[in-house]
């Protein structure tokens, strides 16, 4: 499974910040439509990542408040991207590897979306949830062997 197939799946909405946008405007944006993180984008590039971890991590800093402070000033400035073609199996280990729960999706300089790590697991869990319901399905339909024995055609008594 590729990351085009989760993007094909989530749909194209895409929430996005201005870097120089104040955080408690972001943060009003990302509780407001109940998401982690927003694309941070600059004349139209992809400059950075706001997610809940920078948000929790200036709340904790600033005695509970977000201060006054800009998007920018707390965003993780080179997050790690991937692409529409990029495999799975070679996302699942980048975002453990770096606790990354966001991963934009950029083709060539084109952002095409945002997946997270929710959106990994539960791609990963329906696609072994179909191969185990395949397997069941073969199983079940398995030919029935005409020898029953272990050791072969059973043995009929010799006519006498």
């Amino acid at each position: 499974m590729k990351v085009r197939d989760i993007l094909r799946v989530k749909g194209g909405t895409l929430y996005t910040v201005s870097p120089d946008e104040s955080l408690a405007r972001a943060v009003e944006t990302m509780a407001q439509y109940d998401i982690g993180s927003l694309a941070v984008m600059e004349h139209g590039e992809l400059v950075g990542m706001l997610t809940f971890r920078e948000v929790i991590d200036t709340i904790a800093r600033n005695g509970g408040s977000v201060g006054t402070v800009t998007v920018r000033s707390i965003m993780d400035d080179h997050p790690m991207t991937c692409t529409p073609e990029t495999e799975l199996d070679q996302v699942r280990p980048m975002m453990l590897e770096r606790h990354t729960r966001y991963m934009p999706v950029m083709d060539n300089r084109m952002l095409m979306g945002v997946i997270s790590f929710y959106d990994v697991a539960k791609a990963v869990v329906e696609t072994q949830s179909f191969e185990n319901k395949m397997l069941k399905a073969y199983i079940r339909n398995w030919p029935e062997e005409e020898d029953t024995a272990p050791g072969g055609p059973e043995q009929q008594p010799a006519a006498r």
